[in-house]
C-alpha cells in the first residue's frame, strides 16, 4: 500500500487541532430534564493522539487553551494517556472551549450536542503563533476540517499546512464536515480543497454525500485524485480503501481494498470516527497492509463505539493483531460488546458467534 510514512520525526505522530471539556449527563434523556453531568474531554485530533499513543506510538498533540481550570484539566488529561502536551499554548484572553452533550444514543432516535467554542483560544491559532519544530516534527501530521472552520485565521493554517511542499511529513486528514460551525455556506468547497492537499483522507460516505453531493465510494475517489490514499468509512458496513500505486510502466493505478465491520453493541457514537483514524494510522506506522489497517481502524472505532465518551481504551496490540488476523469466517463472527477490549484473550470458538467479552 502507497502513502509509505517516512523515518524522520521525532514522535511518530504529530495532531493538531481544538480539544474541550466535554460534559456528559448522569442519565439517559432529554438536555433539558438532566440534573447533573460528568466531566470528560473530547476533540477530533486529541482523540487520534490519545488513541495513539495508549497503543504504543509517540504522539503530540499541539493546540490552545485559555488560560483557566478547563484549560489546565485537558492538557492533564490528555498528558495522561502518554501524549506529549509541551507544544499545547495557553491564551489569557480566551477560554477554552466546552461542549455538553446526551448520554449514549438516545433511544427515541435523537441526539443533542451544545458547543460553547466561539472565540475559544483554539480559535486564535495561526501559522505566525505555532513553532515550525512543533507543527512539522512527526512522521504524520494528522489534521481535520473541524480546524478550518474555527476562525479566519485557523482556516489560513489549515491551507498552509496542506500546501503541498518538499520534504513535509505525510499529511492525514479527516474530513470531519460540522455545517453547524461554517458561518457561510462555503465549507463543503473548502473541506474538498484541504482533502485534496493531504496524502491519507479519511471521510464517511453518508457526509461526502451531505457535503459534496457525491454519492458512492468510487464517486467519492474520483473527486479526490490527489491523495496516495483515500479511505472511505461506511458505518456497519466497514470501509474501503483506495491506495494509489505506481505500474513498471509509470501509469498510477489504485488498489482497492475493502474490510466489513464486526458487529458492535453500541454505546455511542461520539469519537467513534476519530478512533478508526487512530487504529488505521497506527497499522500505517507500523508498515502492515491495507487489510490489516482497515480491520485496526474497525477494532479501535469498536472500544469507543462501546464507552459513552468520546475515548476507550483500546485492546492491546497483541489482542488487536490477533483479531485483525482472523479469517473473513470468524471475523464475521465477531460481536464486540462494553468491556470487550479488557477481555481476556480468546482464540476463535465454534458457535454461531464469537462474542467478546
Amino acid at each position: 500500500m502507497t502513502a509509505t510514512v517516512p523515518g524522520s520525526g521525532p514522535v511518530d505522530i504529530v495532531c493538531l487541532g481544538e480539544s474541550m471539556v466535554t460534559f456528559l449527563p448522569t442519565a439517559p434523556g432529554r438536555l433539558a430534564d438532566v440534573p447533573s453531568f460528568v466531566r470528560g474531554i473530547g476533540g477530533a485530533e486529541s482523540n487520534v493522539a490519545c488513541g495513539l499513543a495508549a497503543s504504543g506510538h509517540s504522539a503530540k498533540w499541539v493546540g490552545r487553551v485559555g488560560a483557566d481550570g478547563f484549560g489546565e484539566h485537558l492538557v492533564e488529561a490528555i498528558a495522561s494517556y502518554g501524549v506529549d502536551t509541551s507544544a499545547v499554548q495557553r491564551d489569557a484572553l480566551r477560554p477554552t472551549g466546552i461542549y455538553f452533550r446526551t448520554a449514549g444514543d438516545r433511544a427515541d432516535g435523537a441526539h443533542e450536542v451544545l458547543y460553547y467554542r466561539a472565540g475559544s483560544a483554539a480559535s486564535a491559532m495561526s501559522r505566525s503563533t505555532l513553532p515550525d519544530e512543533d507543527v512539522w516534527s512527526g512522521r504524520i501530521l494528522h489534521l481535520s476540517g473541524i480546524t478550518a472552520a474555527l476562525s479566519a485565521d485557523c482556516l489560513a493554517l489549515m491551507r498552509d499546512l496542506t500546501a503541498r511542499r518538499p520534504g513535509r511529513p505525510l499529511v492525514s486528514f479527516d474530513v470531519n464536515h460540522r455545517p453547524g460551525l461554517w458561518r457561510d455556506e462555503g465549507g463543503p468547497r473548502v473541506l474538498l480543497d484541504l482533502a485534496r492537499g493531504a496524502d491519507i483522507v479519511f471521510v464517511g460516505e453518508d457526509e461526502a454525500e451531505e457535503a459534496w453531493g457525491v454519492r458512492g465510494a468510487d464517486a467519492i475517489r474520483e473527486a479526490l485524485p490527489e491523495p496516495d490514499v483515500v479511505v472511505v468509512k461506511r458505518g456497519a458496513e466497514g470501509a474501503v480503501a483506495y491506495a494509489r500505486r505506481a505500474e513498471p510502466g509509470g501509469a498510477e493505478v489504485d488498489t482497492v481494498t475493502h474490510a466489513s465491520a464486526p458487529r458492535v453493541d453500541v454505546v455511542a457514537h461520539v469519537g467513534a470516527g476519530d478512533a478508526f483514524a487512530a487504529g488505521f494510522l497506527s497499522a500505517t506506522l507500523r508498515g502492515l497492509p491495507a487489510h490489516a489497517r482497515l480491520r485496526h481502524g474497525h477494532l479501535m472505532a469498536a472500544a469507543t463505539l462501546t464507552v459513552a465518551g468520546d475515548l476507550a481504551t483500546p485492546p492491546t496490540r497483541a489482542h488487536a493483531d490477533r483479531l485483525a488476523a482472523l479469517e473473513d469466517r470468524d471475523w464475521g463472527r465477531l460481536r464486540l460488546g462494553p468491556g470487550w477490549t479488557a477481555a481476556a484473550e480468546q482464540g476463535p470458538q465454534d458457535p454461531q458467534e464469537v462474542r467478546i467479552p
